[in-house]
């Protein structure tokens, strides 16, 4: 599949329908995204006629979901390409990913006084784990600062690494103002572990595990066109070697005794209980349709639309956009003068336009720009150059009401 955005728009059943009397015009992508034909049907299929439990049955249907179920760790490794399938560990989003990472890695390893750097970026799926540690075991975060524009270089991030540092934990493109962030050259520039928050980005760019570097990235199904309690993340065979389980549970074990417990190698030891089977069953139907029409394709369009949007909003003296780093993907971060967030984001609304209002899960991001809120609009792969237009018309009648 090329890259044609009629067809595109035409395997997303939702964006035919009308908000308020209006055509939708959906740009809340950023916290989540619609859902094509191709996932909606690969979703009702897995429980219409191949649903069973996995990895627990011997009969037909019990080995079909298990098959269907396990090809998708190795449609996540080719999405990502990550070095090895058996690298992949199936969550159900970035938060638990993360907070595996937490608890299995970090934990048992570090001591009071060591330290996890932070970028003021993060949404909290990678702030909140590590005040875990903080509270729970005297663990130092060190905080980054973005520059003015929204950037955030590598070496700033790098001069925050001291002797106590055990991790550097950051997002590859912010949910707030897009801004991507080059986590390959902070990889190269440290021997010091590096976590990857790549919820936005792997949405909006091509993913090379095997160049970055980077030794746990986490991805999150529903940002990529897939269902909800969906997701993965890579972790770096030598990490997994360090880790314990995060859960316990069935599926995580080797053997079960009243006097001791063996575990199964990973992947599987990171995965108890049941899992989220059609819902990654639907993930996988979604990366095989990002794939199909191809990362490289999807970013080139994505760029046109945040070039017209930056051009368009930067026109309007009026509005505060949140962030404007060079290299950033096309989410917008607003606030006006004399109207909040929330009413912004209510006009727009009766538009037919559907942005984000509130902290968006990134209160020292916010605080960092001085504001309690912004609206967002966040564009995806089957937005068009015409709703960017109508966003502006949007904020330019929301201006004259507050004026």
């Amino acid at each position: 599949m090329s890259f044609d955005l009629a067809r595109i728009r035409a395997d997303f059943p939702i964006l035919s329908r009308q908000v308020n009397g209006k055509p939708l015009v959906y740009l809340d992508n950023g916290a989540s995204a619609q859902k094509p034909r191709q996932v909606i049907e690969a979703v009702t299929h897995a429980y219409e006629a191949e649903y069973s439990n996995v990895h627990r049955g011997l009969h037909y249907l019990s080995n079909l979901a298990t098959d269907n179920y396990e090809r998708v760790r190795a449609i996540i490794a080719r999405f990502l390409n990550a070095p090895r399938e058996d690298e992949i560990i199936f969550t159900s989003g970035a938060t638990e990913g993360i907070n595996l990472v937490s608890y299995g890695w970090a934990a048992p390893r570090l001591q009071p006084g060591d330290e996890i750097v932070l970028s003021v970026l993060e949404h909290h799926a990678n702030i909140v784990p590590w005040h875990f540690l903080r509270e729970r075991q005297g663990v130092v975060l060190k905080w980054v600062e973005p520059e003015p524009d929204g950037s955030l270089p590598p070496a700033k991030v790098l001069e925050a690494v001291g002797p106590k540092t055990r991790l550097i934990a950051v997002t590859h493109m912010s949910n707030v103002t897009g801004t991507i962030v080059d986590v390959g050259a902070i990889a190269r520039g440290t021997d010091v572990p590096v976590l990857v928050d790549g919820s936005q980005a792997a949405v909006h760019l091509p993913v090379d595990l095997s160049a970055l570097g980077v030794d746990f990235y986490c991805i999150t199904g529903h940002k990529l066109y897939g269902p909800s309690g969906s997701g993965a993340i890579w972790i770096r065979d030598t990490r997994q070697a360090e880790m314990r389980p995060f859960m316990g549970g069935g599926d995580m074990i080797r053997t079960v005794a009243r006097d001791e417990v063996t575990y199964a190698d990973p992947p599987l030891r990171f995965e108890a209980g049941t899992p989220g089977i059609v819902n990654q069953i639907g993930l996988g139907a979604a990366l095989e349709y990002l794939m199909d029409i191809g990362m490289e394709a999807i970013s080139a369009h994505e760029r046109v639309l945040r070039d017209h949007a930056r051009d368009r909003l930067r026109a309007l003296n009026w509005l505060n956009v949140q962030g404007d780093a060079p290299d950033k993907g096309a989410i917008f971060s607003m606030t006006m003068d004399g109207a909040h967030a929330h009413d912004m984001s209510t006009i727009l609304d009766k538009r037919g336009i559907a942005v984000r209002a509130g902290t968006h899960c990134a209160m020292p991001l916010m605080e960092f720009y001085g504001i309690n809120a912004s609206a967002r609009a966040s564009f995806g792969m089957y937005n068009t150059v015409e709703e960017v237009d109508a966003l502006i018309e949007a904020l330019t009648f929301c201006r004259e009401l507050f004026a």
